[in-house]
């Protein structure tokens, strides 16, 4: 049976047709990132490990493969929108588990290039997904921009190793938009399990809770990602984030408010640590990241603040 992708906010106002070429167009974001760009006119082609699924999720309205790999040199693509990459959250992060990461990542990203190199026409523009792990473990004073060093760890390596995998397309002409994504919410991805104990009535912070939270909705990243597409003046490096950045702790006190659940049940940061890892950073660390040019350049956050975001959400 053919699941539905989940249904996404009204689609910005039609550009001139392009025909996009989305790796991780099966994703949380590229799946609603595709059905947008149907609507509004666009062509599709979907790089995904399983093509036929990809095209039944889009009841057949895309072009799909396999990998870079089997696109033909005469391939012509107006823009890349490169999302792919294995769920970091997931099996402890031992030597295997980095690898996939990286090879769906940096892997991904190299043979998208490959294809660059002898493609006969060359797409205006190539918007790369990164994210603000990039900045390491950071200290909830430090506010962090696009100008900031990155950081240490294997969240850092990864996200410094796909940029730069990345970045080489722009020796070849192609526009590139980075956006560093900060934890984004919607109707999936991070969201559920974060809220799923608060749900439970055994919600609380973790660690201290006063890490910080640098956040996303959905809508905005896919508003992003539109914007980069039609505006020539995008280039370069931009911290995906809502302007509003949070305690983990406010976080939850949020969330219970608005489920109407009480949060009592703090979760100690050493079990975690010993449980999950250097993985356990992603809970119990945080970066205080802001969106210092997207601010500059009068981006309009539809969702700026965290109680706006979790009302349309929960």
């Amino acid at each position: 049976m053919t699941v539905s992708p989940s249904p996404v906010s009204p689609v910005p106002p039609a550009s001139p047709a392009m025909h996009v070429l989305v790796t991780g167009g099966t994703g949380f974001i590229g799946t609603a990132l595709v059905q947008q760009l149907l609507a509004t006119g666009h062509s599709v082609t979907v790089l995904s490990r399983k093509p036929t699924s990809a095209q039944a999720l889009f009841q057949g309205r895309v072009q799909a493969v396999r990998s870079a790999n089997d696109l033909p040199s005469d391939a012509r693509f107006d823009a890349i929108v490169n999302l792919a990459g294995a769920p970091v959250v997931g099996p402890p992060w031992t030597a295997g588990r980095r690898q996939v990461l990286l090879d769906s990542r940096v892997g991904v990203t190299e043979s998208l290039l490959a294809w660059l190199q002898r493609a006969t026409h060359r797409p205006a523009v190539w918007v790369q997904a990164s994210a603000i792990g990039f900045y390491g473990v950071r200290p909830p004073h430090e506010v962090l921009t696009e100008t900031s060093a990155a950081g240490g760890g294997f969240m850092s390596e990864l996200c410094v190793r796909w940029e730069a995998a990345a970045a080489k397309a722009q020796a070849l002409g192609v526009r590139q938009v980075v956006l560093r994504l900060g934890v984004v919410l919607g109707p999936g991805g991070a969201l559920p399990p974060l809220l799923l104990p608060i749900r439970l009535g055994v919600g609380g912070r973790m660690g201290s809770g006063q890490q910080v939270m640098s956040w996303i909705h959905r809508d905005d990243v896919l508003a992003l990602i539109h914007a980069a597409l039609r505006d020539p003046q995008m280039h370069g490096i931009y911290n995906a984030t809502a302007p509003e950045t949070i305690a983990q702790a406010t976080f939850v006190a949020t969330a219970g408010k608005l489920l109407r659940r009480p949060v009592w049940l703090p979760v100690p940061a050493t079990p975690l640590r010993w449980a999950m890892g250097e993985m356990a950073q992603l809970f119990v660390d945080g970066q205080n990241v802001v969106p210092a040019r997207l601010q500059q350049q009068g981006f309009a956050f539809k969702y700026p603040t965290l109680e706006q975001a979790l009302r349309d959400l929960v």
